[in-house]
């Protein structure tokens, strides 16, 4: 069986898109590893079906590299809205993205902030804004098998070295550390070791964070069934909430966080985190499953 396929990526968060609205993927996760493989395969993240929804405008399915199922992601959903109305499947530029952390806003903007300022103005990239909902610092929702109302810098034993954690659920679960210099940061070994700990049943996104001044922050990630990532939408939304949490930042505030992919803007009220940035197509083709 043949299908076409989109190649996307949001600040160098790449996936490997299809659109199954007659549900004809049968095993997605083995097919994520295979299409994923960026030797043997198209290359990607991972892979994310586009499905039917009997409540929203249509339903993201997320695969990663590894096969495992992912709950949410932010770069993701902003290309899936580009997709779906460049690809002519909604009219509409305010559409519902059903995920497996629920109903999420998305909107198709023309511009925002000092993003459409920079080098990206070619005709297949598009500006997105992501309504992600309320963070949730409950450790059970998360999960993380630590004591307490909230876990705001904590400081935690793992495999014998002592970090400072914080950690926060945005549909998806994120433990975040704040660094003096990200690019001096073992990120493949610390996050191997955070992901695989006990202390996170279900594995954990864990973003490296440093402050570089009153509205910015550089960010790097190691997402949980990829390994280190060029952007993770959710990891910067977790990555400014705490950073406000922790008092670097006010609410109601445009925070850019700078990735090694390209730049998002975060945007953390009392009950809902705004994330604005860019979604890009690189490719589109048909492959033989």
């Amino acid at each position: 069986m043949k299908v076409k396929f989109t190649k996307m990526h949001g600040c160098g968060n790449d996936y490997i898109y299809i659109t199954d609205f007659e549900n004809k993927i049968k095993t997605p996760g083995a097919l994520s590893i295979r299409l994923s493989d960026r030797r043997r395969g198209i290359g990607g993240d991972g892979l994310i079906l586009i499905c039917k929804s009997d409540k929203a405008d249509a339903k993201m399915r997320i695969f990663n590299s590894d096969g495992s199922e992912g709950k949410m992601c932010g770069n993701g959903i902003r290309c899936v809205g580009k997709l779906l109305y460049d690809d002519n499947l909604i009219s509409h530029k305010n559409m519902k993205i059903d995920t497996l952390s629920g109903i999420k806003n998305v909107i198709l903007s023309e511009g925002y902030g000092n993003i459409k300022e920079t080098k990206y103005k070619e005709k297949n990239f598009s500006i997105l804004s992501v309504d992600m909902g309320k963070p949730d610092f409950t450790p059970d929702k998360i999960p993380v098998d630590i004591k307490g109302d909230r876990i705001i810098d904590r400081e935690v034993e793992i495999n014998g070295k002592k970090y400072k954690i914080n950690c926060v659920s945005m549909g998806n679960p994120h433990c975040v550390i704040f660094c003096k210099d990200i690019f001096k940061t073992d990120v493949e070994g610390i996050g191997k070791e955070i992901e695989n700990s006990k202390l996170f049943p279900e594995g954990v996104n864990v973003e490296f964070v440093h402050i570089d001044g009153n509205s910015s922050i550089s960010m790097r990630v190691w997402e949980r069934g990829s390994g280190e990532t060029f952007a993770c939408g959710t990891g910067a939304c977790a990555s400014v909430v705490l950073a406000v949490e922790n008092g670097f930042f006010g609410k109601n505030q445009d925070i850019t966080v700078k990735l090694r992919g390209g730049e998002l803007i975060i945007k953390y009220e009392d009950d809902k985190v705004f994330m604005t940035g860019p979604a890009e197509e690189v490719f589109k083709g048909e492959v033989e499953i």
